[in-house]
């Protein structure tokens, strides 16, 4: 079951095991410059706002009511990134468009192993983007559908999904017992009147600029995930202003510009982790970034999309511990 608990997804397996939780949240940030030059992470600007599909329904389109899930709004060509709650072990797969995310194929049901083309949590706390080398990622960019810039259309052609699309597997109970419970080295750390339907134009997922990130092996193997009792959610991606027109809420205020951002010494981010990371995908590795595409479509040069120099960039993850006096 799936469950919107304070904007993040909640999926829960208790017919697998009264743990089997994972929580996504997909969190505001800066566009990172898309300037072929190599970025530390951005910070996280807050969660945005996700609504239920089934409430609006009335006002959204048709296909979205086959589709369930839920919708948020983003401004064009504002970024974002999924942060993923630790918990039970899980095998997440991501598409944009019903692209994966990180391997660049066409969506197909179940998992794969050769590629590996999902992310394990814990261990993988985040995704900001496309995975389109060992160690780089295209940062993930909302665009209007239909107009030549998403993933989807630059490998497909053809603008028909757009948004996001999830699918969590949970791993299965007995190799779970057997590799946490029995061992004891787990914990977990979790945790109307009808109105007129409005014309809604769907945005999807393009790749921005380039970040460091790894996306990382899965230790466990594919035959410990549970694929019986998989779960999934589409997510949809809605303007701004459509977002206040359906929910009747104002959206969040527009992001800063990484130029202002890092003008104000605010701090960047780098994560540290020895695992072994995957290889990226040759597929995403061929697709323009937001602003080549717009360069090629006569548009000029992409606005706020100075390079920048960030001055404060603090490590996260594992690293040595100062001890320090008392």
């Amino acid at each position: 079951m799936i469950e919107l608990r304070d904007h993040a997804l909640e999926f829960r397996f208790p017919e697998v095991h009264e743990q089997a939780r994972c929580a996504i949240n997909f969190q505001r940030t800066l566009r990172i410059p898309d300037d072929n030059r190599s970025y530390p992470l951005p910070p996280g600007l807050g969660r945005f706002p996700l609504a239920h599909v089934d409430d609006f329904a009335d006002r959204l389109p048709a296909a979205w009511k086959t589709h369930g899930g839920v919708f948020l709004p983003m401004y064009q060509a504002e970024a974002m990134w999924l942060h993923f709650g630790r918990g039970y072990p899980c095998a997440i797969k991501i598409a944009a468009g019903k692209i994966n995310a990180v391997t660049g194929k066409a969506w197909a049901n179940g998992l794969t192993a050769t590629p590996q083309d999902y992310v394990v949590v814990p261990g993988q706390p985040w995704l900001d983007g496309f995975c389109v080398t060992t160690g780089l990622i295209r940062q993930f960019v909302a665009m209007p559908l239909g107009e030549g810039f998403t993933a989807e259309e630059q490998l497909t052609g053809e603008a028909t999904h757009g948004g996001l699309q999830l699918v969590v597997y949970p791993m299965k109970r007995e190799v779970y017992r057997q590799r946490f419970e029995d061992a004891q080295r787990f914990r977990e750390i979790c945790c109307k009147e009808a109105a007129p339907c409005l014309s809604v134009s769907e945005m999807g997922l393009a790749p921005g600029g380039l970040m460091h990130q790894h996306i990382y092996e899965d230790d466990h193997g594919i035959d410990a995930w549970d694929q019986e009792h998989g779960s999934r959610c589409f997510v949809h991606i809605v303007n701004s202003v459509q977002y206040q027109q359906i929910t009747g809420h104002p959206p969040p205020h527009a992001p800063p510009s990484a130029k202002d951002y890092s003008a104000a010494g605010l701090p960047w981010f780098a994560y540290y982790d020895d695992r072994t990371a995957i290889d990226g995908s040759p597929e995403l590795q061929k697709l323009l970034s937001v602003a080549a595409a717009w360069a090629a479509k006569g548009k000029g040069v992409m606005p706020d999309n100075d390079a920048v120099v960030p001055k404060v960039v603090r490590t996260l993850g594992k690293g040595a511990v100062r001890e320090g006096e008392f």
